[in-house]
């Protein structure tokens, strides 16, 4: 069955390729739900994000003769979303946190394994997330959300790993914090 559905997939991009609208159509059903809520999770808005969703399909649309299939159309459209909305933020000039001297002593290579990440309901987080100063929501939404690395974060909003780590743990806290104050954990 799955099979099935990647074929339907990789026909539809080869039809995309060949010019078809609908099947540039049917890709954009089948994809334009996920790609908003990428796009919402990191602008945080929803008519920006809808601005970033078309602007995103518009792009890999024009480039679709560039698509190699070496990965799945879904996770090419997932970095054109990524990328779109990242720079939409940073033509909203966002402010990231300052290092201060000594933190970067206390950031962990690793994030702890510990099971207060897994006590947290996804929805809670996403309504929690909304209240996050924009650079912590990205970095955020792009680690656990989206499931980027570190260094990949660094290299999408070209800032060193170290300040990925430091918004990350940033985030982490005032989300906790948040969540907390509404009462949504102990």
């Amino acid at each position: 069955m799955e099979a099935v559905y990647i074929d339907k997939h990789y026909q539809l991009v080869a039809e995309c390729k060949q010019g078809s609208k609908k099947a540039c159509f049917d890709l954009y059903k089948l994809y334009s739900k996920a790609m908003l809520n990428i796009a919402f999770r990191v602008v945080g808005n929803m008519d920006e994000a809808e601005d970033v969703l078309q602007e995103a399909f518009l792009d890999a649309f024009n480039r679709i003769k560039d698509f190699r299939q070496e990965t799945t159309f879904g996770l090419w459209l997932k970095q054109i979303v990524v990328h779109k909305s990242i720079n939409l933020l940073r033509k909203r000039k966002m402010e990231w946190a300052e290092l201060e001297d000594g933190e970067l002593e206390n950031i962990p290579d690793e994030e702890p394994d510990d099971q207060e990440e897994t006590l947290y309901k996804v929805e809670r987080i996403k309504e929690a997330m909304k209240e996050l100063p924009e650079g912590y929501r990205v970095v955020l939404s792009l680690y656990l959300l989206e499931g980027y690395d570190h260094e990949e974060i660094g290299q999408i909003l070209n800032i060193s790993e170290n300040t990925s780590r430091t918004q990350f743990l940033r985030a982490k806290r005032k989300l906790s914090e948040l969540l907390k104050v509404k009462g949504l954990v102990a």
